[in-house]
């Protein structure tokens, strides 16, 4: 115990044991600045200059454009400006595939193949637009094979879903914090969903737009009719990318994220689900996190 308390007194008279740190004139060796200094506060100086730096650097970097040029780091303006271009390009490709169409027919009517009073502009996009009522939303074997091999993982899943009643599973339209649950007591038939304003909100499954349209109270809103009687309904939105009548594939963008319509107080999804025609709560189907 001696030879313990001993050391401890030598390492501690070490630490304490004052050093004078002296800057002289070279020419004259005239004393100009002069410091008293122990191992302890050079030691204390030293990690609070270390802590200081690091702690300006990472402000440096986080309230400021220098952010922008880390490796993996994109903000929400890029975000935004991107989710625009993929809609105007996909409007682009399907004017050009229109106006490919209609300049083919053109070449044929010079070339006398058809006449003209057979083709107009207008007839030529009646000509190729989908009809909801031809397209088989049946899924092909590979999709059924996925599904039942997605089915088999979400058993053991520690968010387990409860989809043995609607057979078919359901993509998240929007992933967001929840600041409403699904209250019927309060006729709150929904659960809403905050998130970033122009984020996109996708289909939760195939199926068939019925509404697309504005209203008053609830913004732009869609709705869409799904196999096993399942409805799905996406109010408040900024904007609409799909009409009455489209066809959309499960995860397709149908719509970005708004704060539209009276009835809200800030950028959100309103999402219901419906299946055999009664509301049901979203959070007992589908993963939100």
């Amino acid at each position: 115990m001696a030879k313990k308390g001993k050391k401890r007194q030598e390492i501690k008279k070490k630490l304490l044991h004052k050093y004078r740190m002296v800057i002289l004139n070279e020419s004259t060796f005239e004393e100009k600045i002069s410091f008293k200094l122990s191992r302890l506060n050079v030691f204390v100086t030293g990690t609070f200059l270390i802590i200081t730096l690091i702690a300006l650097t990472t402000l440096l970097i986080a309230l400021t454009p220098l952010r922008e040029y880390i490796p993996g780091y994109s903000s929400t303006k890029l975000k935004r400006q991107a989710t625009e271009l993929t809609y105007k390009t996909d409007s682009l490709v399907l004017v050009l595939n229109y106006t490919n169409k209609y300049l083919e027919n053109v070449q044929k009517v010079l070339r006398g193949d058809i006449e003209n009073n057979q083709m107009t502009r207008d007839s030529l996009f009646e000509r190729y637009k989908l009809d909801p009522s031809t397209v088989n939303l049946k899924p092909i074997q590979e999709d059924l094979k996925l599904r039942k091999e997605v089915e088999l993982e979400d058993k053991y899943n520690l968010f387990e879903r409860n989809l043995e009643n609607i057979g078919t599973v359901l993509f998240t339209p929007l992933t967001g914090s929840i600041s409403q649950n699904y209250e019927p007591k309060q006729k709150h038939f929904a659960i809403d969903i905050v998130a970033p304003m122009d984020n996109p909100v996708k289909a939760v499954a195939d199926g068939v737009v019925i509404f697309s349209e504005w209203t008053a109270s609830t913004g732009y809103v869609i709705i869409i009719q799904h196999s096993s009687d399942i409805t799905s309904v996406y109010k408040h939105n900024g904007s609409l990318s799909k009409t009455q009548g489209d066809v959309v594939m499960a995860g397709e963008v149908i719509a970005s994220v708004g704060n539209t319509g009276k009835l809200t107080t800030g950028p959100h999804l309103h999402f219901e689900l419906w299946i055999n025609g009664k509301p049901v709560d979203p959070t007992s189907f589908i993963d939100f996190n």
